[in-house]
């Protein structure tokens, strides 16, 4: 602490000086251990924290946190009564003061003296260096030493302040209650986690969780036929220590059982000596995520409206492997309804192969990421925008009948526009060059060229973003044109009187920057061409192929040079050359239903969105005569598959986000002779992008999140742009930098963010 001395002497010898040191940027917490639900309460949401003398009292101090006003919130607080502008405490050994790192950042945490004995403040200070962090600590034990000897500091020695540096109370309650014995404490740094150190955080004493007779399950494991069973140790998720924490300390037992035999109903069951504790249905909504490195298993559990964060760590690499391969089965079984056994045994290696994780893909160039992150930090245009929600005045607008909400999102690749489906209404947003968006015009009451209104289905630009092609729900074998320019439904093309357009896909991936004319249609089983320049039925008969099963197609991409990628609610996706041939790749389903689908403009990856997790796929052949190829072009062996990756959210996070996993259609950042480094997607209030680049090298749970107060409906990369996001919320539309999502951490998850505060009226009076 010697090092502070000079710095010392300058703003603790002046006694004319109010304020001792200062942190100008942080946030407060109210934290209550003995409530896990309620337990980190944001009281403000920007804050400075200062250290400054009590006036006319000698040898006392005051630790001030400050609330930090947003643009426009002073103003709404102007006439009220009382206000919560600073939190005053006065500095002294009751307070309990120490420090500590939470996600990354320093924290100063001290005691709650006016509430309940087991109450904590905590102050992160986001971005402060450790030389700013360790004086200010200084300065508090200091200013301890002051008021209890009343004398000065000035010639204190780092011994003299030993003595106020807070010291942990271990305890142990009954039986093998103490969390930080050594084998516990290994065991929970071993295991997946957000930081390798949260675990040390604060050392503290957790009580094992005990689940009561009531909450075991209604039926016993040992009645039921067991497909596994192996040993190892079981954690869940602690909101309040932020790792997991061990719910047994003894070693459990681990069983997938078949609760409903024949009827591929299957549970994951965890028994101690007293029993079964853990009873959870296997499904894809527990989001379950695989960990080689730890032999670990994670997964969510819906808990009466709170989601639940557990971990299963395995004995051995071998009982890992084992489990993991009986709990795909099982998975698979319970999505299919069909014995695992009768699946070809190409496609059982395919579906074992996507639990595989932190896998580096193929000829992926080890690029350095130092490097990247120093040339970003130099690039003026990668500054965040604090500003980033503010939008102008928008021109006054009709109000929309009330419960209409957003509901689609289109980007414009000439003109900078975007649109934004709304009822039967689709407003427009201009790109202005502060790299904002604002309201430009509504497009009011879509109709068919007779007059008829709808609400469009699916929308797409096309001819240069002169025209936007809709699909109605109440005629689906036609197609409408809307001249943009006109805003009014200017045709209505007749595909087929016996073939429904159930999905739509310009001819290729960047045909909307041209004056091509002709685009992909899908029905639930069949791929055609569809031409607008044809008299008649505008399908075009040579460029049509239907398939004998009912595929129940759920979306189509093209590439740049015009493959198609095809994905299904069954889960299979296919790779075609071209339109009326059969696909030269098949690959087998997961299961669970595709939402939609994408594809990079070379077509070496694809992206396929299911409800709790994204498909990952490499289509490059990687051995056999076609080595070298792509899955459009040649078919894979059929013992050299791809390996499907999942992108999937990390069960902490989801524990802290508390809401189901429901992922809307994840797309590749575009641009032409632009190479994807981005995959963005939404669940809930959130905008997720996951840094495309890590991902190829395995890392992938390399995603950044940001949270609004609103549902997310749609969100995407500006066209040609890789930084600058359009998002549609159900109420608003706004851009926001890429460089304003945060890595997910308990703040950028869990704690609201202040008011969006748009001034357009497109909130108060939605187009």
């Amino acid at each position: 602490m010697n090092i502070f001395k000079s710095l010392l002497g300058k703003v603790w010898q002046d006694p004319n000086a109010a304020e001792v040191v200062k942190i100008e940027m942080g946030q407060l917490y109210l934290v209550r251990p003995g409530n896990i639900r309620s337990s980190r309460e944001c009281i403000y949401n920007e804050a400075i924290a200062t250290i400054r003398r009590v006036p006319a009292l000698d040898h006392n101090f005051q630790l001030v946190i400050t609330r930090v006003y947003e643009d426009g919130d002073q103003e709404l607080l102007e006439d009220e009564d009382e206000t919560d502008e600073e939190r005053v405490f006065l500095i002294s050994e009751e307070l309990e003061f120490r420090s500590g790192v939470t996600d990354e950042e320093p924290t100063f945490i001290w005691r709650d003296l006016d509430g309940d004995v087991d109450e904590l403040y905590e102050f992160v200070a986001s971005g402060t260096n450790e030389p700013t962090r360790a004086f200010f600590e200084t300065c508090m034990y200091r200013a301890m030493y002051e008021r209890k000897f009343k004398a000065s500091a000035d010639n204190t020695k780092d011994s003299d302040l030993v003595q106020f540096i807070w010291q942990p109370v271990t305890t142990t309650r009954g039986k093998s209650s103490d969390r930080q014995s050594p084998k516990n404490q290994q065991d929970s740094e071993d295991l997946p986690s957000d930081n390798a150190d949260d675990s040390m955080v604060q050392p503290r004493a957790v009580p094992i969780k005990s689940t009561s007779a009531a909450a075991r399950p209604s039926f016993a494991s040992s009645s039921l036929p067991t497909v596994i069973s192996q040993e190892g140790h079981i954690f869940s998720w602690n909101l309040e220590v932020e790792g997991f924490v061990a719910e047994r300390e003894e070693v459990v037992v681990a069983k997938i059982v078949e609760r409903t035999p024949s009827n591929f109903n299957y549970w994951l069951m965890v028994t101690d000596e007293d029993g079964d504790f853990v009873s959870h249905k296997i499904s894809s909504d527990m989001n379950p995520r695989w960990s080689q490195k730890t032999s670990s298993l994670t997964w969510n559990y819906a808990n009466g409206g709170r989601y639940d964060s557990w971990a299963l760590q395995l004995a051995s690499a071998e009982a890992y492997d084992a489990f993991k391969t009986a709990f795909a089965q099982c998975l698979w079984e319970s999505l299919h309804g069909v014995d695992f056994r009768k699946a070809k045994p190409d496609e059982q290696a395919y579906v074992i192969s996507s639990t595989t994780e932190d896998v580096e893909m193929r000829d992926v160039e080890d690029e350095d990421e130092d490097e990247e992150e120093v040339e970003s930090e130099l690039d003026p245009d990668e500054e965040a925008s604090e500003e980033e929600e503010e939008e102008e005045e928008g021109d006054a607008v009709s109000p929309m009948p009330q419960g209409e909400r957003n509901s689609q999102l289109t980007i414009g690749y000439k003109g900078d526009r975007s649109y934004v489906v709304r009822g039967n209404n689709i407003g427009v947003f201009s790109h202005s060059n502060d790299d904002q968006v604002k309201y430009y015009a509504t497009i009011s009451k879509i109709a068919t060229p007779k007059g008829k209104e709808f609400k469009p289905q699916e929308v797409m630009l096309h001819d240069q973003d002169t025209k936007m092609v809709l699909k109605n729900p109440l005629d689906p074998h036609s197609l409408f044109s809307m001249d943009i320019e006109r805003g009014k439904v200017v045709e209505e093309w007749k595909i087929h009187e016996d073939i429904t357009v159930d999905h739509i896909a310009p001819d290729n991936k960047f045909a909307q920057t041209t004056r091509e004319q002709t685009l992909v249609g899908a029905s639930h089983n069949a791929l055609f061409r569809v031409d607008p320049r044809i008299s008649g039925s505008k399908m075009v008969e040579s460029q049509y192929k239907q398939y004998v099963s009912k595929n129940k197609f759920s979306g189509v991409a093209t590439t740049a040079s015009g493959k198609l990628a095809v994905a299904s609610e069954k889960g299979d996706i296919r790779l075609f050359d071209t339109i009326g041939k059969n696909a030269k790749t098949a690959l087998p389903p997961l299961g669970d239903p595709i939402l939609g689908i994408d594809v990079t403009a070379s077509g070496r990856w694809i992206v396929a969105t299911t409800k709790t997790y994204l498909l990952l796929i490499d289509t490059l052949i990687g051995e056999g005569r076609y080595a070298g190829n792509l899955g459009f072009d040649r078919s894979f062996p059929a013992n050299a598959k791809p390996m499907p990756r999942r992108l999937q959210l990390r069960s902490e996070h989801v524990a802290y986000m508390n809401h189901d996993i429901n992922f809307s259609v994840a797309r590749f950042n575009q641009g032409e002779g632009q190479e994807e480094n981005a995959i963005i997607t939404a669940t809930g209030q959130y905008v997720i992008a996951w840094d495309f680049a890590k991902v190829k090298k395995g890392h992938l749970d390399k995603y950044e999140i940001k949270k609004y107060e609103d549902m997310v409906v749609q969100d995407n990369f500006k066209f040609g742009d890789d930084k600058q996001i359009i998002v549609a919320l159900q109420n608003n539309v706004l851009a926001i930098n890429k460089k304003n999502l945060k890595r997910p951490t308990r703040n950028s998850l869990a704690t609201p963010m202040s008011s969006l505060q748009s001034r357009s009226s497109i909130v108060d009076s939605p187009y």
